[in-house]
């Protein structure tokens, strides 16, 4: 991967560094902050319930002990995770992922704007409906692979993948995940206002590809395709191959189904992989040994990225049990109360994309200060709808760079890139997002949304 410094050479430290050091701030948080905790209804904050609460100092060695119950908390996605390391390491034995790229390059290379901007917006759909995020790490592996084949780096193909979710989210139209349930506490009906979310999404995505073009045009090696074609490319599309494809097309589909009418998630997700695997397996003639192994060597491939998960999911649960975190959020939310609607509705941004650094779940947060947030709006005459797209703002374009967002972190060690250099290529579009974003919610006050 061009470009790309290995993690040992660079000062900046490395993500579990990084991540580790958070944890330890976040304990040191909990001596200095008052413990506090809003009251409330099947997990929804009740208004005006904030008070201060009775809570013994954690023991000096909690930043430890709260590791192992982070990988627990986080053991659904860790386990996805290798999973998805496993499956896609038997796709690719079959020669199937290959050969797709192969032909991605030879009909799209000349056309990168036009290659980066439809996977873009695939991403970006696939949040911004289901609420897809997790299930992205299973595309690293092909996107580094086939962005290296035509002279990009690696944060082009995290780049893809983040910039998609992380606009999909933030502009989300029926993601039941955020905005259905945010919709639901602030007493509205369900999908409604999804025009404008739509509109939002693809001027973002515009937004977004721009960036991740310019960067390509800064950073290509300008390598040519004859040349790297052969690496992905010798495998020629075959019939076998197409049944491979076929099989995970299917998958995916009877997981968007199964998401949209019966609530599947990461569970029924992974039965699906592994039983892509067995049908893969059979289409592609692996024998069973060879099929062990493969799995076996993709799901250790992905063993870093697991670990990372894991830190992240800690310093959530160290500020838990330091009783913090509903003191963080009432310190937020208390500076808006009396201010006119347009800054009201800004000062809700603000504390969305501040809450999203120790919230990092779009659906925890949404429980967590919608209920704060919909009281609020009414009193600044800012509408529910407009409130909840100040939410959905800040906790979707924040994905993008909070190191606490467990999937981000794993998603930056597969690709092998440092948090320093992502934080350098990412920080200048969330700059474009955000202005895209104040003056959506200067519309949205101006015409009653």
């Amino acid at each position: 991967m061009s470009g790309v410094p290995p993690a040992a050479a660079s000062r900046f430290p490395t993500s579990l560094v990084l991540l580790f050091a958070l944890i330890v701030l976040a304990q040191l948080a909990t001596y200095v902050l008052p413990a506090g905790e809003f009251e409330r209804d099947r997990g929804r904050v009740i208004q005006g319930t904030f008070h201060q609460v009775q809570a013994d100092p954690l023991p000096p060695l909690t930043f430890l002990t709260a590791i192992p119950k982070g990988l627990a908390d986080a053991q659904d996605i860790i386990f996805f995770v290798l999973i998805v390391g496993g499956v896609i390491a038997v796709m690719r034995a079959t020669g199937a992922l290959d050969a797709v790229i192969g032909v991605a390059i030879r009909r799209l290379g000349s056309r990168p704007a036009l290659l980066i901007g439809g996977m873009v917006l695939v991403f970006a759909i696939g949040s911004s409906t289901i609420g897809m995020a997790e299930e992205y790490v299973a595309f690293v592996p092909l996107l580094v692979a086939m962005c290296a084949a035509l002279g990009m780096d690696a944060v082009v193909a995290v780049g893809i993948i983040y910039v998609g979710a992380g606009v999909g989210y933030g502009c989300a139209a029926l993601n039941p995940f955020t905005v259905l349930i945010a919709q639901d506490i602030a007493g509205l009906a369900p999908t409604s206002g999804q025009s404008v979310r739509w509109l939002l999404m693809l001027g973002c995505s515009a937004v977004g590809v721009h960036h991740l073009v310019r960067y390509v045009r800064r950073t290509n090696t300008k390598t040519t395709i004859s040349t790297t074609h052969k690496m992905a490319g010798a495998v020629e599309l075959g019939t076998r191959h197409l049944l491979v494809l076929a099989a995970f097309v299917l998958g995916v589909g009877v997981f968007v189904s199964g998401a949209m009418t019966r609530g599947w998630y990461l569970g029924e997700l992974t039965a699906i992989l592994l039983g892509l695997a067995l049908v893969t397996a059979v289409v592609g003639r692996l024998g069973p040994n060879a099929v062990a192994n493969e799995f076996c060597r993709g799901a250790t491939e992905l063993t870093t990225t697991a670990l990372l998960i894991g830190f992240a999911r800690t310093i959530q649960v160290v500020l838990a049990e330091g009783q913090v975190i509903d003191t963080v959020i009432h310190g937020l939310a208390q500076p808006l109360e009396g201010l006119p609607s347009f800054v009201a509705a800004l000062g809700m941004l603000v504390v969305q994309t501040a809450c999203n650094f120790v919230i990092p779940s779009g659906s925890g947060q949404a429980l967590v200060t919608m209920p704060i947030m919909v009281p609020l709006a009414d009193l600044t005459n800012v509408t529910r709808q407009t409130a909840v797209l100040a939410y959905q703002f800040g906790d979707g374009f924040t994905n993008m760079i909070v190191p606490t967002n467990a999937v981000l972190m794993g998603i930056l060690a597969l690709g092998q890139i440092p948090y320093e250099r992502w934080v350098r290529f990412i920080l200048p579009l969330l700059v474009k997002l955000y202005i895209v974003a104040v003056l959506a919610l200067a519309a949205a006050v101006e015409f009653g949304y």
